[in-house]
């Protein structure tokens, strides 16, 4: 269940040693909650610290910080899979930033995103999707349908229409929130919609789902694989 639009404060952990951007970062946490979100509580420590409270979630991970970003945050997801990680990294380098969303990464942030980006970054990943340029998005969507054995969804699950349209809506990193709006339906009936795509594709998460996006047998079932050919067809024609 997701913890979000709850009273509760959630303890977001914040790996950076630059006094500066923590002070930053605590602020942005710190700040009234809007729309329901969850108020947030910044919590500091050393890396080993972090990963040894069991009480976190969520954790920043301040890449400017440390030269090795993507073994970090492989660390990290090979020691806690059930941490979600907000990075915050350099611009333009499109290559590391699909490395660390494979990795593990629920978001993205470059250094000139502003407090506002970056607080609606965490609440997104906190409501439990993926946040990161939208470009970037679709080359990951992209990357994972490029590889057919990296899911262990091998049958074709039945889906009804309005899962399909979930679905799409997720693999294009859609907040259930959003998808709700596209559909004209309450968010409760978005969540009802992402269990049963859950029970059905054997996804633990809305990242697994993402990762089942790429194996044929549950494209066919959506019927995304054609459309997004067509798409990408009809974009090169009028080119």
């Amino acid at each position: 269940m997701s913890s979000f639009r709850t009273s509760k404060p959630l303890r977001v952990g914040l790996l950076t040693d630059e006094p500066l951007r923590m002070e930053g970062l605590a602020g942005i946490l710190e700040e009234q909650p809007r729309n329901g979100n969850a108020p947030l509580t910044p919590v500091f420590g050393a890396f080993e610290e972090l990963l040894s409270d069991s009480t976190l979630s969520y954790l920043v991970v301040d890449l400017h910080s440390n030269s090795s970003g993507l073994e970090t945050v492989e660390a990290i997801h090979r020691r806690r899979p059930d941490m979600r990680l907000i990075v915050i990294g350099p611009e333009k380098d499109d290559k590391l930033v699909l490395g660390l969303m494979l990795a593990g990464a629920r978001a993205y942030l470059d250094q000139k995103a502003n407090p506002q980006v970056a607080r609606q970054a965490v609440d997104v990943v906190i409501s439990g999707s993926i946040w990161a340029p939208r470009r970037l998005l679709s080359l990951l969507i992209d990357k994972l349908l490029s590889v057919h054995d990296a899911s262990p969804v091998t049958h074709h699950p039945h889906l009804t229409d309005r899962e399909r349209q979930v679905l799409e809506l997720i693999l294009s990193a859609c907040p259930n929130r959003e998808i709700a709006r596209q559909l004209g339906i309450e968010e409760s009936t978005v969540q009802a919609h992402v269990g049963r795509l859950l029970r059905k594709t054997g996804a633990d998460n809305r990242i697994g789902l993402l990762m089942g996006g790429s194996n044929p047998a549950l494209l066919e079932s959506a019927e995304i694989r054609a459309r997004r050919w067509d798409d990408r067809h009809r974009e090169d024609s009028r080119q």
